[in-house]
């Protein structure tokens, strides 16, 4: 069994005796087209003979801390898709069982992505205080929250420069209020990324009691060309590093072993069953003289096949990448009113679809260029497929 030395000797010598570990998995849309480079433009959650990034990942550190779990419990939970978008978390379980040991994690993992339709937005919030409400049931018993996530908190177009949006916000401030528990949090990012914002977070999150949080880029690590068992060490290392640093400090803080009171109350809901091509979408249409209502089919995603026609992606609203498109602007373009636009004024509404306008005149002016010029770019013919 893969088991890095180097990682559960320092474990032990920091005086780790027991880990619990609770697994967060992100179910965004975004999935489906982030492993363009990482994973042969497959869905990050496509599900064949091998194991996918995230299987690979929860493989991983599942075997590391299973030395350290003495009842080998693992409460997994998934985020984003479209029952739980960036408020509530799902179980794995309908009767909110715990998976015996990270083996059954993976097996309910197939079971379940199946029956997922892919949503958002991206925030981790729900996740981290669901592993709260966990940690202050035990007792406080010392938990890892391993996050598996293929990108970063959603942020609005909106936000000005050096602000924050409310994804993020509510993100820092469960990172800041978890540190009051004896939790540490790996976020794990698989996929093409972008993790500039994680890094950020790993680094620059203030107020907090101790350093509980930590980031490790899956891809780049994995995507090395040595050895598979060496890239596996390598991965563990970076992911469960800051472990016995932040068990110590839960000694030194008097946080381990106790209640704290005052844990955020999460309920799980039960794992999705729908069906994949079902939308959903029962929200009211909205009138003006400004837009044209139009409803063109939605077509689901298989995670289970990876086989994404290109016109799921195409109806799908470009603004919030999650409720297919139900209004039509005068220059062509569509966007879903329902939901990513209802909150925002009108010319910020403008404001956005001004931006998808100009982006794929760009993109689309780029290509021309490149088929003129007899020059073969295959990412940039893809993105100028029109909407």
């Amino acid at each position: 069994m893969f088991q890095p030395p180097q990682v559960t000797d320092a474990l032990a010598q920091a005086g780790l005796e027991s880990s619990n570990l609770i697994v967060g998995i992100d179910f965004t849309k975004s999935n489906e087209w982030t492993g363009s480079r990482s994973f042969n433009h497959r869905s990050l959650h496509h599900l064949g003979s091998g194991l996918n990034p995230y299987e690979q990942a929860i493989s991983i550190i599942g075997k590391t801390l299973s030395a350290f779990d003495e009842d080998n419990l693992i409460p997994c939970f998934g985020f984003g898709d479209a029952s739980t978008h960036d408020q509530e978390v799902f179980g794995f379980d309908p009767e909110e069982r715990y998976c015996n040991g990270f083996e059954e994690v993976l097996r309910r993992y197939r079971e379940i992505v199946p029956h997922l339709k892919l949503s958002g937005p991206t925030s981790f919030a729900p996740v981290i205080e669901m592993a709260m409400s966990i940690v202050e049931e035990s007792g406080g018993q010392y938990h890892v929250l391993l996050i598996v996530a293929d990108g970063q908190v959603t942020r609005s177009v909106d936000t000005a420069h050096g602000k924050v949006g409310p994804q993020e916000q509510n993100t820092i401030d469960a990172i800041i209020k978890a540190s009051e528990y004896p939790l540490s949090i790996i976020l794990v990012g698989v996929g093409d990324g972008p993790w500039d914002t994680m890094r950020e977070f790993d680094d620059n999150i203030p107020c907090r009691a101790f350093d509980n949080f930590q980031f490790v880029n899956f891809t780049e690590i994995m995507s090395k060309n040595v050895d598979p068992l060496r890239k596996q060490t390598e991965f563990a290392l970076s992911a469960l590093m800051e472990i016995p640093s932040q068990y110590k400090a839960t000694l030194e803080l008097s946080i381990l072993g106790r209640r704290t009171g005052n844990a955020p109350r999460r309920v799980p809901l039960p794992p999705p069953r729908y069906s994949v091509a079902s939308t959903g979408n029962s929200s009211k249409p909205y009138n003006s003289s400004s837009f044209q209502k139009s409803t063109p089919p939605y077509q689901g995603y298989d995670t289970a096949t990876g086989t994404a026609p290109y016109s799921s992606v195409d109806q799908v609203c470009p603004i919030c990448l999650t409720n297919p498109k139900d209004m039509a602007f005068a220059c062509g373009h569509q966007v879903s009113y329902s939901k990513s636009t209802s909150r925002l004024s009108h010319s910020s509404l403008l404001l956005r679809v001004l931006y998808i306008c100009l982006s794929f005149f760009f993109v689309s002016r780029l290509a021309v260029i490149v088929e003129n010029t007899s020059v073969h770019v295959p990412f940039a013919a893809h993105q100028s497929k029109p909407e």
